[in-house]
């Protein structure tokens, strides 16, 4: 891939994982998130965060499979966008579930055991980002691949907070669990 055609594989991821929110507000717009607008938002942003994450470990079988480590160069940037949009679903949830309410947030977090597994991918997710650069790589050496195993936590424990929290319709868990947990078992099989 030439410096261009990097440029402009940046620019597309870019462009691609910022879509939602200009969607989403034109959504709210037209009240076509009726009957629960905030819900909908925090379920909507939640959606975003998962598709980037797994786009993200996708990246290293899309390496594999093609040859070529332009993948692994593009992988940074949609790991960041998850983890800006995990952010953007846990204040989402602050503000229209909890209204921002510390108390009511703790209690959400003491009788909703999902809001904790999802507040905890959130968590593993953060030392990913801050470290994500090169100069961040090169200060942990060798730790650095380990400390970026957090990834594979993250990834059960979106695929915990989604089970946990279903009522009825297990078809969306069935389906994301399935891509997540795929994408976990095919790199676990390339390093077995």
């Amino acid at each position: 891939m030439t410096p261009a055609q990097r440029i402009a594989a940046k620019a597309a991821i870019w462009l691609v994982a910022l879509l939602p929110l200009p969607l989403l507000t034109l959504s709210v717009l037209r009240g076509a998130l009726e009957p629960d607008p905030g819900e909908a938002i925090v379920h909507q942003l939640g959606l975003c965060a998962l598709w980037l994450l797994a786009a993200s470990l996708a990246c290293t079988p899309l390496r594999q499979l093609s040859g070529s480590v332009e993948w692994l160069r593009l992988r940074r940037l949609l790991g960041l966008f998850s983890f800006f949009y995990a952010c953007l679903h846990l204040l989402a949830f602050a503000l229209f579930i909890v209204g921002f309410n510390w108390q009511q947030l703790l209690t959400e977090l003491s009788e909703r055991a999902y809001i904790v597994a999802g507040l905890a991918a959130v968590i593993c997710l953060l030392p990913l980002a801050i470290t994500s650069t090169r100069s961040w790589q090169r200060r942990l050496g060798r730790r650095w691949k380990v400390l970026h195993r957090l990834v594979y936590v993250a990834a059960l424990l979106v695929m915990v907070h989604m089970w946990w929290q279903v009522r009825s319709d297990y078809g969306e868990a069935l389906f994301y669990s399935a891509l997540l947990g795929g994408l976990l078992l095919v790199r676990a099989l390339r390093k077995a």
